[in-house]
């Protein structure tokens, strides 16, 4: 697509994201809302409306060292200090272990909203107006932090004070007696922080620097100390920059890991706008019918998308993509990015990074089984999931059907046909097909392999041993895949339609007459009541109405979305468990164990809000009530995690968000629903 330049009017009457002084200058609200910028290869940037770090994960370049992965924390922020007029202002916002709040330069903060996905705060200082953004080069790990002097009667004078560490993103730093090595280059100085580690600059065009060597000891992360964490932080002050600015004029700071990369702002605020620009236009030509009719936050979503698609290069595939579940600790997992990927990509107009993601992950199909995620630290995948690989068939479905790429599909072909192989015949875990029933039996002890995965220490929270009703129904939609995969490539059927025909019938052992719904889990272990199965209230059963094939009829499946509004929904998503359930948590918070505790038991999940309105379209045929069932999440881009939506929320009113601040799996489904929805699909 051709590039073309959107001007800021036009991305600020997009934007249905920002703030005035009611909450730029109230440290708590500020402080609540968190931004984030992303580069396409797993770095990022994040902090808060009032500029502070409240997280371990916040900072102005968290740089992804082995894409898209490998990240580690490199510049933590800049502190602002400006002199107009005759008075100084001390810009940043920091909290101290002491408990003390020093500078207070949130109070300074007239303003802030998303200019597209481009974080801009307006600070207001006697009579005088300086903007701030923040962005990411796309491919790189660079941050731009640009400031620009909207109005004054005279020259500003501004001092910009660098803080960095060097740590894996995950840790904290506690300096110690720490010497770190630094350089003055061209246009400002390089941090070498010990023998072997990668160097990284910071640099600026239109200031002087003066390398620095300082420890800021003490500082205090709010966030951490919620989660039960270390919450303490040293920051080693490196280079001052000073420059003067005019009216109208402009200065940058670069932090990047790049020894030559374009250090002017305005051509780089162009590219970045150039680049958002062109997703949206994507997506308004792939929904060129819809895309008008689409609710005001629907737009916010399609930019949110990208900064999930991450390049992850394989020998055999250079320009492979992933997905990132989640901002800011996840790296790509195999089930995320299989759910995500019809919203990430295709409905939003980017089916060739569909197919990239899809042949990327067909090189590490192993066993039958999709991996679950690669570490953060390198290593082999992990393939401790039964449901990523049977997401897989969904996703090559649906990419299928957006795009009719016969090519791709006799390619990957092979690769589906194996997994169903290797399934009926048992793979890892104890996976495979009970050849009396055709179902997909999974588990064993100590082991967690759906989606509800929590585990601490050996307790696994959520074991679902046995036969997961989301589970075959997968199985179920994967079957029926197949069928139609190999009638369209001429291949052989025959085995396809047999195995979705047991499993369909056997399917009706899930119906738990009683309560009217679905069971959770089939020939479970151990001594659950009802003869091993789980009658506890859980939502994986919208997905046996939800997916393409349901396997339930048609008052069944009217009882199952019913039940699901009446104990599950709340206005965010899902309950993962209903109020009044044995074991139910409204509350998620603590340390990881309290978390882990509730992280399946009543915790609310975003994504689920979108199998939940697909099928309560499916069983009323209204379109516009479906749709209203989207849209408090979808407004919910204004809190929390800024221009995105969150990973969970508490399960009991107010639902405050918790977890993730930006959720690949949430955006994804609510833009799925949403296209689905308005198209009458």
């Amino acid at each position: 697509m051709v590039a073309h330049q959107r001007n800021e009017g036009e991305f600020e009457a997009l934007s249905r994201v920002r703030f005035g002084r009611e909450v730029c200058g109230n440290l708590a609200a500020a402080e609540s809302r968190e931004w984030l910028v992303t580069n396409g290869i797993g770095g990022f940037a994040s902090g808060t409306i009032a500029t502070g770090m409240t997280r371990r994960y916040h900072g102005l370049l968290i740089a992804a060292l082995q894409p898209p992965l490998g990240r580690n924390h490199l510049v933590g922020v800049l502190d602002e200090i400006v002199r107009y007029g005759g008075a100084t202002y001390a810009l940043a916002t920091h909290r101290w272990a002491s408990g003390a709040v020093d500078p207070e330069g949130f109070l300074y903060i007239d303003s802030f909203r998303l200019e597209g996905a481009i974080p801009v705060w307006t600070y207001s200082l006697a009579d005088a107006l300086l903007e701030k953004r923040v962005w990411m080069v796309q491919g790189e790990n660079t941050t731009f932090i640009h400031y620009t002097l909207m109005r004054a009667s005279g020259p500003f004078e501004i001092d910009l004070k660098a803080l960095v560490n060097y740590r894996d993103y995950h840790s904290l730093t506690h300096a110690g007696d720490w010497h770190m090595k630094i350089a003055t280059v061209e246009r400002g100085v390089m941090v070498l922080p010990f023998d072997g580690a990668t160097p990284f600059y910071l640099k600026s065009t239109q200031a002087t620097c003066r390398p620095q060597h300082e420890w800021y000891r003490g500082c205090y992360l709010p966030r951490e100390a919620e989660r039960g964490l270390d919450d303490q932080e040293d920051h080693l002050f490196v280079a001052l920059f000073q420059g003067k600015l005019n009216p109208g004029e402009s200065l940058s700071i670069v932090a990047t890991t790049e020894a030559a990369t374009l250090l002017d702002g305005k051509a780089a605020r162009a590219q970045r706008a150039n680049h958002e620009a062109d997703l949206l236009s994507a997506w308004q030509s792939k929904n060129e019918k819809s895309a008008a009719g689409a609710p005001a936050w629907l737009p916010q979503l399609v930019l949110a998308a990208d900064q999930f698609i991450v390049k992850r290069s394989l020998p055999e595939e250079p320009d492979g993509r992933s997905v990132i579940a989640g901002y800011h600790w996840f790296g790509d997992w195999g089930r995320d990015t299989m759910i995500a990927l019809a919203g990430l990509a295709l409905v939003t107009g980017r089916s060739g990074v569909a197919r990239q993601i899809l042949r990327a992950f067909a090189r590490y199909v192993d066993g039958g089984m999709l991996p679950n995620n690669f570490p953060d630290a390198g290593g082999k995948p992990e393939y401790n999931t039964v449901d990523a690989a049977l997401w897989y068939f969904e996703a090559v479905r649906q990419y299928f059907e957006a795009t009719k790429d016969s090519g791709t599909l006799e390619e990957l072909f092979p690769v589906l046909a194996g997994m169903i192989d290797a399934h009926v015949a048992g793979t890892r875990y104890n996976i495979h097909v009970d050849p009396a029933d055709g179902l997909l039996y999974a588990g064993g002890p100590g082991i967690q392999l759906t989606w509800m995965d929590a585990k601490i220490g050996d307790w696994v929270v959520t074991p679902r041993t046995g036969k997961p009703v989301e589970i075959n129904a997968l199985w179920i939609n994967a079957l029926e895949t197949m069928a139609r995969f190999a009638i369209l490539l001429n291949k052989s059927a025959d085995i396809y339609p047999r195995l979705s025909a047991q499993a369909k019938n056997s399917f009706l052992k899930f119906w738990n007459a009683e309560r009217n719904c679905c069971f959770d889990v089939i020939d479970a272990p151990g001594s659950l009541k009802n003869g091993g199965r789980d009658a506890t209230l859980r939502p994986n059963q919208i997905l046996a109405v939800s997916l393409p094939w349901s396997p339930l009829g048609k008052d069944k499946q009217k009882s199952v979305v019913d039940l699901c509004a009446e104990r599950l929904l709340t206005c965010y998503g899902l309950r993962s468990l209903a109020v009044g359930e044995p074991g139910y948590q409204g509350h998620y918070g603590g340390d990881q164990r309290a978390r882990d505790a509730a992280y399946h038991q009543g915790t609310v999940w975003g994504w689920l809000l979108g199998p939940f309105a697909v099928a309560h379209l499916r069983v009323y045929g209204d379109r516009s009530g479906a749709l209203r069932h989207l849209e408090p999440l979808g407004s919910n881009i204004a809190a929390y995690g800024l221009g995105t939506l969150a990973e969970i929320f508490d399960g009991d009113a107010p639902h405050t968000p918790r977890g993730c601040i930006a959720q690949a799996w949430t955006v994804a489904e609510i833009l799925r629903a949403s296209s689905e929805i308005i198209k009458g699909t």
